[in-house]
């Protein structure tokens, strides 16, 4: 086992002779694991979610977003920390934010506390977590990167990596699946706050084994903080994030989402004139003068926009619409998740060996294909078999791109800038899977209030019902008045809280009262909207797929790139 070449300077200055030991790989492949754990935790619980806060459609993309947008705004700045300040230290602080991030999550008050209340403490918690993720990502895929020299090298520790991060979303869902279930429909609240408790758990079981096993590295040499860059970039990607997200529930053309679009292109142009000037910038631009970085940081951020929306409508369809527990949810995530643990021997044989266009192409193809797939397949009530095939499809795309899409970026770079490029892959990974649940959220739930509002207006006898159905509260004994309230609320909230409440009730002797009349206008738009999401997520993947293996495939020496040394690396034996 090899150890890491300290120096006087600092703590684990890397030396040309550093390589990655097993201790310092199984730290980091159980840190980004644990990440994506925290990242991938909420798309089982929506549905709970949904029944125990009820949660507007803005509120409940927020949920998975909290947790996402301090990754995509602070991955570039942690790839700098790490780089000057030592890769295990970060490792370790990352860890420890995502513990408390995930306790506060836990501690969110119960029913008795103001929803609002509830929803922000909830949001804080998962916006903590997120910070210490953002730490975790570009860290753990440094060490890696930094610690190999050579294609094989390389292509085992980055696959190794890369499957440790789709075990992660494929851990969390049965994590989380099998803890809410354990008081499925009895105790909402109680059931996802134990999900939260595990993911602390494994977050500090990280901490501990980073402490143990791994070995530090950093690379200073041309690096600094760059305040300027990380402050335009954090507002302007921000504002940009804020912008997609709220226009799930106040569309494309309300102002706060124009203004929000006006401030992020701002400050995103401030952050590429600040870094053009700047001696040790945030993000050399002259990466994206690499035709290979650049064609693939464009295709990560499309592609991964395409898996992880995916994800989150098939999370929707599953939990939200369909209404099943989340332990039934949990086996879609598996399909598309797994997959990347079970190929990783195949992947590792591939990356060395093989044009990295053509792993990639594939991965994107096969993932464009799943989606075409389950955007022609209904929402039946009771079975989710309609959507394991195209969902194992889509799954075992991931598998090939992830690691592929990885290995093409960190590999175009000299081993200096190693820190870098991983904090950029990161950041382009990572803003591709906020744009998913965040632009299919918009899209899906808009044409679903649509549909549902065009319903409504043809029919006068639904109209009437649902005017009827809108005074419950002021005809019922004070004794369900709360309850008859929340519900009609619900309803009012948009398509999802209008599906989520039942059609009929029961009622004396046992027998069925009709209750909510916009229960099957619901259901049904929204699985054809959500079948529109997966379409969208199929264009974007095929998009991908054309753009890798038309333009990477006018590269020259594209195919030599795959099988070389890696640049400024030692020379391979």
């Amino acid at each position: 086992m090899a150890s890491t070449a300290q120096t006087a300077g600092g703590e684990g200055k890397l030396a040309r002779g550093y390589t990655l030991d097993t201790g310092t790989l199984i730290a980091a492949a159980l840190a980004v694991c644990v990440a994506q754990i925290g990242l991938a935790i909420p798309a089982v619980l929506n549905g709970l979610f949904q029944k125990d806060l009820g949660t507007s459609a803005a509120q409940l993309t927020w949920i998975s977003d909290a947790f996402l947008v301090p990754i995509t705004l602070l991955e570039l700045t942690f790839g700098v920390v790490g780089d000057m300040f030592g890769r295990k230290r970060l490792l370790l602080v990352g860890a420890a934010l995502m513990v408390a991030g995930e306790v506060i999550a836990v501690l969110t008050p119960g029913p008795g506390t103001a929803h609002d209340t509830r929803v922000i403490v909830l949001w804080a918690g998962q916006a903590l977590a997120g910070i210490g993720a953002a730490a975790l990502f570009p860290t753990s895929l440094a060490m890696v990167a930094a610690g190999t020299h050579t294609a094989r090298s390389r292509g085992r520790g980055i696959s190794i990596w890369a499957a440790a991060l789709s075990s992660g979303g494929f851990v969390s869902p049965v994590i989380g699946g099998a803890l809410a279930t354990a008081s499925f429909g009895s105790d909402p609240n109680a059931s996802w706050h134990w999900a939260f408790a595990a993911v602390a758990g494994l977050a500090a079981l990280s901490f501990v084994v980073s402490a143990l096993l791994a070995k530090s590295s950093s690379s200073p040499e041309g690096r600094s903080l760059d305040w300027p860059g990380q402050v335009s970039i954090a507002i302007g990607m921000f504002a940009l994030l804020f912008a997609v997200i709220q226009a799930s529930s106040y569309g494309w053309a309300a102002t706060q989402v124009i203004v929000a679009f006006c401030v992020a292109a701002v400050f995103l142009a401030i952050f590429i004139a600040v870094e053009a000037r700047v001696r040790a910038p945030l993000l050399r631009p002259e990466l994206f003068g690499n035709r290979a970085f650049a064609v693939t940081a464009a295709v990560t951020v499309i592609g991964m926009f395409s898996f992880l929306g995916t994800a989150y409508a098939a999370s929707i369809r599953l939990s939200a619409i369909q209404l099943f527990s989340p332990l039934t949810t949990s086996a879609a995530f598996v399909l598309i998740q797994a997959f990347a643990l079970v190929l990783q021997p195949l992947n590792e044989r591939l990356l060395p060996h093989v044009n990295p266009r053509w792993v990639l192409g594939t991965g994107f193809a096969f993932i464009a294909g799943g989606d075409f797939w389950l955007s022609t397949q209904s929402s039946p009530g009771g079975t989710i078999f309609p959507v394991v095939a195209p969902l194992a499809v889509v799954g075992i795309g991931f598998a090939f791109a992830i690691a592929s899409v990885t290995a093409v970026a960190v590999n175009t770079v000299p081993l200096r800038l190693t820190g870098m490029a991983s904090a950029t892959t990161s950041l382009l990974r990572d803003f591709g899977f906020t744009l998913g649940p965040a632009i299919i959220g918009a899209i899906a739930l808009r044409r679903a209030a649509s549909r549902i509002h065009a319903h409504v207006a043809s029919s006068s006898a639904l109209a009437h019902a649902l005017h009827v159905f809108y005074s419950l509260p002021a005809h019922v004994p004070p004794a369900e008045h709360a309850k008859v309230a929340a519900a009609v609320a619900a309803v009012r909230s948009g398509p999802l809280g209008a599906n989520a409440v039942p059609a009929a009730i029961p009622g004396p002797g046992g027998r069925l009262i009709p209750f909510n009349p916009l229960k099957q206008v619901a259901f049904h738009a929204l699985s054809n909207s959500y079948s529109l999401g997966f379409f969208v997520c199929f264009v974007a993947a095929a998009f991908s797929a054309l753009l890798v293996l038309v333009v990477l495939s006018r590269m020259h020496g594209a195919r030599e790139e795959g099988r070389a040394p890696i640049p400024g690396a030692v020379p391979a034996l």
